[in-house]
């Protein structure tokens, strides 16, 4: 891993390179993207981005954890996760570029 961090700056600054929008108008799209997306997910929709993944909200049960120092049973209480699962089409861009081949063209669905 590369250890660099993608900011919402520069998604607004590719918007902005890419749509030809001004730099206000990019930065706000890039909001009211991440907005809608943040809202879907706290109203306990799945969100999928078709050739990107899925990003859904699920309910974790209470289980019973161990400190790892003392060894102490500790309950954890339940909870909800936000889980991320990658389309085939991000999975397979992102192993052709480990591998140094060319990423396959399709229409893998999220």
């Amino acid at each position: 891993m590369s250890g660099e961090t993608l900011t919402r700056a520069q998604l607004s600054e590719a918007v902005y390179q890419e749509v030809g929008l001004s730099r206000n108008e990019s930065a706000e799209l890039v909001e009211v993207v991440l907005e809608e997306i943040s809202e879907a997910l706290e109203r306990g929709e799945m969100v999928k981005i078709s050739s990107f993944g899925s990003f859904a909200v699920r309910q974790k049960g209470e289980r019973v954890g161990r400190n790892p120092k003392t060894g102490e049973e500790v309950p954890i209480h339940p909870r909800k996760v936000l889980v991320f699962r990658a389309s085939h089409v991000l999975k397979n861009r992102i192993n052709a570029m480990q591998d140094g081949s060319e990423p396959r063209k399709g229409n893998g669905e999220a």
